[in-house]
């Protein structure tokens, strides 16, 4: 199952690229919303084995997800792999510079079944698709918007 979104973002490449490799806001926002986060490895040098341990509550079950920074390419983009559940995710982002002040934003998310569990998830999610897709490119949209106005404030 995947899903894709792209949204440009009024800011240099390098500024957009500063604020989604800031590790430590995006757990701040995960736990603010009951997320329970447990980070392996120093951010300050993400590219050597930084992970994570995520728990939370998903359909009324408990779900632990291990998350790993699988590439991180300074400027252009990083992607991070996902292992738990019964499902394996693979989320990439992508940054491509249209002009010296403007970015365009590629989010792909991918999963896939390991289970019998995380088959019967991928097809109940399967059968929420529009609906879910629709939900991936509003949170995609709010996070280029919100990148925007902070870079904006920083001018």
């Amino acid at each position: 199952m995947k899903f894709v979104s792209k949204e440009d973002i009024e800011a240099p490449i390098a500024e957009v690229f500063a604020v989604l490799s800031e590790f430590e806001s995006f757990e701040r926002s995960a736990i603010r919303r009951g997320i329970e986060v447990n980070r392996m490895g120093d951010v300050a040098a993400p590219a050597s084995g930084l992970a994570w341990d995520v728990q939370f509550s998903f359909r009324g079950k408990s779900r632990d997800i291990h998350l790993v920074l699988a590439e991180f390419e300074p400027v252009t983009g990083l992607s991070l792999s996902a292992d738990g559940g019964g499902i394996e995710g693979d989320m990439k982002v992508e940054l491509m510079a249209l002009s010296p002040r403007r970015t365009r934003l590629v989010v792909s998310l991918d999963l896939t079944p390991k289970t019998l569990s995380g088959r019967l998830l991928v097809q109940s999610l399967k059968l929420a698709k529009s609906k879910l897709n629709k939900r991936f490119k509003i949170r995609v949209a709010d996070f280029a918007k919100s990148t925007e106005e902070r870079l904006g404030r920083m001018v």
